[in-house]
This record gives structure tokens, sequence and C-alpha cells, in this order.
């Protein structure tokens, strides 16, 4: 199932934090397409050095190739490296869905720490799930999943457009928000049930652990940097969007 779109009636801020925080990915996987188009080694030297690798977190050793800052803060860095264009394109486009809505129900200050909070707790998570793994965690599928966290908190109801195919046949239909997400959670939690002992290639396997430590980091999260009364005036307007739909259908 892929999202296109949910409601945004209740939105009035411009997500600039979403924003930038999609153009700050896009540009560092143009970077690292200028690197792979030097020399393949590059690429993978940027990688080993600027992800989050559990055994280096654990240890408290940088392995080479080795950054001039802190090992710890890899944990924000690898937040902004993708693997391959799907990876990229499928983060950015699940963040551009939800992010926006959280990030209006939030400020631009506190959704920025929100998600960098959030991303840092889905590094611990699989750091924890494989602690002397020597494979290098990036993208920001973590931060993500820690949005659609707090997205369900806030929304439960908020209705998702689908697109889905049965064959070769397109669907389009709207889906709640709880049974989306919901879905998509449970087949996080057995993917990594199922990865558990597993080392996956840093550019082929995918943190399930971090998915699943980002998402339940949003769902806690959310409630210490929510605004009330911008929820208030989301849900609202997203109720009377509905009622209108249905009053529109009826006639």
């Amino acid at each position: 199932m892929l999202p296109i779109r949910d409601d945004n009636s209740g939105r009035q801020s411009f997500p600039i934090v979403n924003v930038t925080l999609i153009l700050i990915n896009v540009l560092v996987f143009i970077y690292q397409l200028s690197l792979a188009a030097q020399s393949p080694r590059k690429l993978e030297h940027f990688i080993l050095a600027y992800g989050a690798t559990p055994y280096e977190l654990t240890h408290g050793q940088d392995l080479a190739p080795h950054v001039g800052f802190p090992i710890y803060l890899t944990v924000i860095t690898a937040m902004f490296l993708h693997s391959g264009w799907l990876h990229i394109l499928g983060n950015m486009w699940y963040l551009w869905i939800f992010g926006d809505n959280v990030e209006d129900s939030m400020g631009h200050l506190r959704y920025l720490i929100f998600y960098l909070l959030g991303g840092i707790a889905a590094a611990l998570t699989q750091t924890l799930a494989a602690p002397d793994s020597r494979v290098p965690m990036i993208g920001a599928s973590g931060a993500i999943s820690a949005v659609m966290g707090a997205y369900l908190v806030l929304y439960p109801g908020g209705l998702i457009r689908t697109l889905t195919f049965l064959g070769w046949i397109p669907l389009l239909f709207y889906m709640p928000a709880l049974i989306w997400i919901g879905i998509w959670f449970i087949l996080q939690l057995f993917s990594g049930l199922a990865s558990l002992g597993v080392e996956t290639m840093a550019t082929g396997g995918v943190a399930y652990w971090a998915h699943i430590g980002g998402f339940i980091a949003g769902m806690i999260l959310v409630w210490i940097f929510r605004d009330p009364d911008r929820v208030r005036r989301q849900r609202l307007a997203r109720s009377m969007n509905r009622a209108f739909q249905r009053v529109t259908r009826g006639v």
C-alpha cells in the first residue's frame, strides 16, 4: 500500500522544517552520488564513517575510517544518509505525507527536536538489538517512524488516500490512519522479530528495530511536544471536513 495524501484541512502553518529536512536529505544524497561517480570506495568510506555502527556505539571505539567528532554523533549524521534511489524516495515520500501535520501540531522548533530525538531513539533500539554489529545504520526511516507514531496518536481517524494493486488493476481508496499505520507497524514488528541475530548488508538490509524503536518513541514523545490548541484546531477542521463530505455525498 502506498500513501498518496492525507487530510490537510486543519493545517495552517507552512511545514518549513519538514521541507528543509527533505532538502538536506536530497542534497546529501546528491553528494553521495558524486562520491560514487568518483569511486565506489569513496562512497563506502563515507557511509562507514558517518553511518551509526552499533559496535562503535557500544564499545566507544571509532573504527576506520575515522570521523573528526565524537562517534556518538553518528546517530544524527546517519539520519541523512541513504543507500539508493528507492531508499531515499520512499523515506522522503513518507516524510512529506505525514510530517507536515505533525509539525503543524507541535510548532517548528519542537518538531525539529522531536524528529532528531526520534531518530536517536531508533538508532539506539537497533543498537540494542545487535550491539556487536559492524554494519552501519543509515537512513531517515527511524525518525520518520517516530513521525508516524506521533501521527497515529494525534489523528487516529485521519484518512489516508491509498494506492494498491489488485493484480494489474490500481485501486484508490481512503483508510483511517489507525488501520494504515497499524498494519505498517505490525509488518515492521514481525520483520524485526524474524531479523534477530541476522546481520544485514549496509546497503541492502533493513533496520526493522530502528523502525520499531522510532515508532514507539514517537508515540511517547508526542505527548511532550504537541501543542494541545493546535491539535484541537486540526481535529476540529478534520471533523468538519468529513461532515461536509458526508452531506455532499448525501445530496
